[in-house]
């Protein structure tokens, strides 16, 4: 099987500019808003960088914007607790499969998780039971990683259950953590809203929810669309039928103004993932969200 770790290294550089990838370096650093930090030293102002950032004493007496360079006081530990069940075996918005998608954006935050010297680690799992990777800090630990969530899903007869994920979390990690959950659009329910509440207290929380395709096109279509959980093939004469299509973006779009409420509601960072040609640019929007709204 090829490298995963390159084939995540070859999108980040394929779908984002030299720019763009200084900018979603540069906003790692908002998921360690809560760490300390020392000056280090002063660099040249960077598309990308923080205005928060810029030393103006500095950039007025150069002439030219100057930003502060800080080093991380303590090492950090991120934890992608990455939902492996069934309906991760589905396809994505951009009818690619779900599962490479999350391992795209795990892919690219371990990378930056990398480069920042962090460890990470590893929560996965479904219905049957959820499983966890020891931390570590090197290339071939992320690279096991990453085959373990594609072989996981692949191997999955149990239905998606991110609520037990999030109970073994809480149950087994007391040490504080920055959790990245990697999800799809499956509603929340009740459950999931006191697991996450509970979360909250222990961990700083990131949300990546992975889209799903269209179950019913806006077109005519030939191909059959199955149900990954039921096995339920959608009849080919449904596709284009502007009554259900309309009726389940309604339902799709209710699902997710809930989950947007809840997250909100507990303060928790989150954004969607469509397909991977945009997933990059989503996870440095997500990325310069969290950190605007820590200003």
């Amino acid at each position: 099987m090829p490298s995963l770790i390159t084939r995540v290294k070859s999108k980040l550089f394929i779908h984002s500019s030299r720019k763009s990838l200084h900018a979603l370096d540069g906003a790692y650093a908002s998921l360690l808003h809560g760490a300390g930090f020392d000056f280090e030293d002063l660099r040249k102002y960077e598309y990308g960088d923080q205005v928060r950032d810029i030393d103006w004493r500095a950039t007025a007496r150069m002439g030219t914007p100057l930003v502060k360079r800080h080093r991380a006081t303590r090492m950090h530990t991120i934890l992608f607790a990455v939902d492996t069940g069934r309906s991760m075996g589905a396809l994505a918005h951009d009818e690619r499969p779900k599962k490479e998608l999350a391992i795209l954006a795990t892919g690219v935050l371990g990378v930056l998780t990398l480069r920042h010297g962090d460890d990470f680690t590893v929560v996965y799992g479904d219905a049957s039971g959820a499983r966890r990777l020891a931390p570590a800090r090197s290339e071939g630990a992320l690279e096991h990683a990453l085959r373990t969530i594609d072989s996981a899903i692949d191997e999955s007869t149990a239905p998606s259950d991110r609520d037990t994920l999030l109970s073994f979390i809480t149950r087994t990690i007391s040490r504080r953590m920055i959790v990245v959950i990697v999800t799809d659009e499956a509603p929340v329910t009740a459950e999931t809203e006191r697991m996450l509440r509970r979360l909250r207290v222990q961990h700083d929380v990131v949300w990546l929810t992975i889209r799903d395709a269209d179950v019913v096109l806006d077109h005519a279509a030939s191909g059959i669309r199955t149900d990954v959980d039921t096995m339920w093939d959608v009849p080919d004469f449904v596709q284009g039928d502007a009554d259900i299509v309309r009726e389940l973006t309604a339902q799709s779009e209710a699902d997710a103004a809930r989950l947007a409420d809840v997250l909100t509601r507990l303060e928790i960072s989150h954004g969607v993932l469509d397909g991977q040609d945009d997933a990059v640019t989503q996870l440095l929007q997500l990325l310069n969200r969290r950190s605007h709204a820590r200003l």
